[in-house]
């Protein structure tokens, strides 16, 4: 049971993160404020609720980071992995059936027009690592832990102001997958939007976690 908890604590957490989010994108729909206010409230509640079980990840791409700078072992990386994908996939499945396939096309991320796949592989490796940078400063160092949810928060809120507009902010790389994986199986993705989550995906599951090797 004791292995059992983190793991469950990682899946409570991305599937709040989730649901929140798909639910902000169908209430709030272009208002980016409210979208960021929604997923930096939900990440500073669920990282303070779960940082003494599983660390407060949450995140495949801090997963990685935590990885890369040896604090985690690649074996239990794995089985957070799994689980953080199984909550944003069952929250997307849920918000499928609560709201219908428009809101993951509208939640599916894509590079603004104007943005070229190199621009938003730099945006998306910046917003990463200001998100591993923080997470490494309250999570991994116990003399942040105090602030760590509210830290955390307000960094995500941070770059999704920024980044939102412009790539979808996809250094949240369990959104991206588990919409991208509805939208093949009930809208299906034209050459362009499958395009932007290769770039968003490979920004975020590569870019940012240099500083975590570093501090080896």
């Amino acid at each position: 049971m004791a292995k059992l908890r983190p793991l469950l604590a990682e899946f409570i957490g991305t599937f709040a993160l989730i649901f929140v989010g798909i639910g902000a994108i169908k209430t709030a729909g272009h208002d980016v404020v409210a979208v960021a206010l929604a997923h930096g409230l939900t990440i500073a509640a669920f990282v303070s609720a779960t940082l003494h079980i599983s660390g407060g990840q949450l995140n495949p791409a801090v997963t990685f980071g935590l990885v890369c700078g040896g604090h985690m072992v690649w074996s239990e990386a794995f089985r957070y992995w799994i689980v953080q994908l199984l909550g944003g996939i069952a929250a997307a499945l849920i918000c499928l059936g609560l709201f219908g396939r428009d809101v993951v096309v509208t939640g599916t991320p894509q590079l603004a027009i104007n943005l070229t796949a190199g621009q938003g592989i730099l945006v998306e490796g910046i917003l990463t690592f200001f998100l591993v940078f923080v997470v490494h400063g309250t999570t991994v160092d116990p003399r942040g832990r105090g602030l760590a949810g509210f830290a955390i928060g307000a960094t995500i809120t941070l770059d999704i102001l920024f980044g939102g507009p412009l790539t979808g902010a996809e250094y949240l790389v369990q959104r991206s997958q588990q919409i991208f994986g509805m939208t093949i199986m009930f809208t299906g993705l034209d050459r362009s939007s499958g395009e932007g989550l290769a770039v968003l995906f490979i920004a975020s599951s590569s870019s940012g976690n240099l500083l975590t090797a570093l501090r080896r």
